[in-house]
């Protein structure tokens, strides 16, 4: 059985919780805040770091597609095609299609290449220098970004 606590006019007293624990939880929340918004505004983030290192290789890629499926991979200096991707190649499609769907949002075409950039410390990283937005391709595994590796390499002449 409960008991119910009651003021002294009779009345039902209103639960009651700790005031020292919401005023905790409210200096937490905003020392978070506050945190992030400082590295934010210094640009000590490790994301905002990463793009004064120095790249090993850098090329510019247009990708376009093709009425057949596939994806014709071209140098965006030269315009000669670099490679051409036929079946699924589901993290290369994925990776292209999250960068041009932030390029649909924005009202921008597929004119400007996207910049593939290895650093010296073997990451690679895929850059859409029109929205600013970037994928760390290392982050998902050797394999996948092998894919992209590929296309840093000059083609081999027939």
């Amino acid at each position: 059985m409960t008991t119910v606590r009651r003021t002294a006019s009779g009345a039902p007293a209103p639960d009651s919780f700790p005031r020292w624990f919401l005023l905790g939880a409210a200096a937490l929340v905003l020392f978070s805040l506050a945190s992030v918004g400082l590295v934010r505004l210094t640009g000590n983030g490790p994301d905002q770091r990463r793009a004064a290192e120095p790249s090993t290789v850098e090329r510019p890629l247009r990708f376009e597609d093709r009425p057949d499926g596939s994806i014709a991979v071209v140098d965006g200096r030269t315009g000669a095609l670099v490679a051409s991707v036929q079946g699924e190649q589901g993290f290369l499609r994925g990776a292209l299609r999250a960068l041009s769907r932030e390029r649909r949002a924005r009202g921008l075409g597929p004119e400007q290449p996207f910049q593939l950039i290895a650093r010296p410390d073997g990451r690679l990283t895929l850059i859409d220098p029109v929205t600013d937005q970037r994928i760390d391709l290392e982050s998902f595994g050797p394999t996948n970004a092998g894919k992209f590796a590929s296309l840093l390499e000059p083609a081999p002449r027939p």
